[in-house]
């Protein structure tokens, strides 16, 4: 596109969604950087202005940012002074998952969600398994035409109990995640997150209203390597797990277990003593096997003898649903009753071949089983 190609796109309102003309997108006054692809987007929820730029106050990372310019999460864009999202009604992924993908292993078991994503994502971590979506922009992924209205009816046709924003961050893009999720909630559909829970409380506490379920990605338990192999911090994740927790989202946690990263015994331990001291024994906690991908090909799997440990460790602090990912096979991945021991759900994969729960409760000794086990 040349330069007066580009200048005579521009945007139209409809609603406070704006779409961009064909071929589409932000007229970027920076040299630095031009959106162009993507068809719809909206003024972002939260942001400042400030003498250097528009402040986004979504995440920790805070960016500060220039006209035409985006974030760290390449989906917030400063056009004329206004923060937008090109994320919003673009998303790059759209599938029908068995929810156990999640992984969520104790919500809803064997139903189906409608599961979308866009391109973008605030952390940068070496190992992404969705790296060629998460570390581009909504402007550089074949898209989907799929605003709010649209992914509720899709979740509808296709049977689905629940909508997962997932695969990438829902939380870059948040604007699209919060409407779905607010429609789908007043159509009587369950939502749900799979995050690495990077927020700021004020945007989670509005998320918490609408969403019922979030895997949480909980990469390690130590500030230095979340800064070295996520580009992020602790402390806001452990903020957004408690705060999740107080406001009534169904949480389980993933913790992956990467070989000379986060294999740390000790390190696990620490982990698995703070879950119990905040009161989260009974939150499932998935110890997933890495696969070297990404920016860590030069690493092996994770040995199956160190998840293994890292379960065995999670037990004795006294964490009571702990289960392996990634591998299947080995009898990790069903659910045992707390109290008397027995197995209560059987699973194969994604696949469940027994399940004992009856009213939320153990079928053999009337235990309660943490969970969202029926719709």
């Amino acid at each position: 596109m040349d330069k007066r190609q580009f200048l005579k796109t521009a945007f139209y309102g409809t609603g406070g969604i704006f779409c961009i003309g064909n071929p589409l997108k932000l007229i970027a006054s920076s040299q630095k950087s031009s959106y162009i692809g993507t068809k719809w987007c909206v003024e972002a929820l939260y942001y400042t202005q400030t003498p250097k730029g528009l402040l986004c106050q979504i995440c920790p990372n805070e960016c500060t940012i220039k006209e035409g310019e985006s974030g760290d999460c390449r989906n917030h864009v400063n056009y004329k002074g206004k923060l937008y999202s090109i994320a919003y009604g673009n998303p790059c992924a759209v599938h029908v998952d068995p929810i156990e993908k999640k992984p969520l292993l104790h919500f809803l078991p064997a139903s189906k969600a409608f599961s979308i994503a866009t391109a973008g994502c605030n952390l940068a971590c070496l190992n992404c398994q969705n790296w060629t979506i998460s570390q581009s922009s909504p402007d550089e992924t074949d898209n989907y035409d799929l605003l709010p209205e649209k992914v509720v009816e899709n979740c509808i046709s296709k049977n689905c109990d629940s909508i997962a924003y997932t695969y990438s961050e829902p939380i870059t893009f948040y604007e699209y995640t919060y409407d779905s999720a607010k429609l789908a909630k007043e159509a009587g559909i369950k939502n749900v997150m799979v995050t690495a829970g990077y927020i700021h409380k004020d945007p989670l506490l509005k998320l918490c209203k609408v969403i019922d379920a979030a895997n949480v990605d909980l990469k390690s338990f130590s500030n230095e390597i979340y800064l070295k192999l996520n580009a992020g911090k602790l402390q806001p994740v452990l903020d957004t797990l408690i705060t999740m927790k107080e406001n009534g989202v169904w949480l389980e946690i993933t913790n992956l277990v990467v070989p000379s990263w986060t294999d740390d015994f000790d390190m696990i331990k620490r982990m698995c003593n703070w879950l119990v001291e905040n009161n989260f024994e009974y939150t499932p906690l998935n110890f997933s096997r890495f696969q070297p991908l990404y920016k860590l090909t030069n690493l092996p799997p994770t040995p199956i003898n160190t998840l293994k440990k890292a379960r065995d460790i999670a037990l004795a602090e006294g964490l009571k649903h702990v289960y392996i990912g990634n591998v299947p096979g080995i009898g990790a991945e069903n659910t045992f009753c707390p109290k008397c021991s027995k197995m209560v759900v059987e699973r194969r994969g994604y696949r469940i071949l027994q399940n004992h729960i009856i009213n939320s409760k153990c079928e053999y000794c009337n235990e309660i089983i943490n969970g969202i086990w029926e719709k």
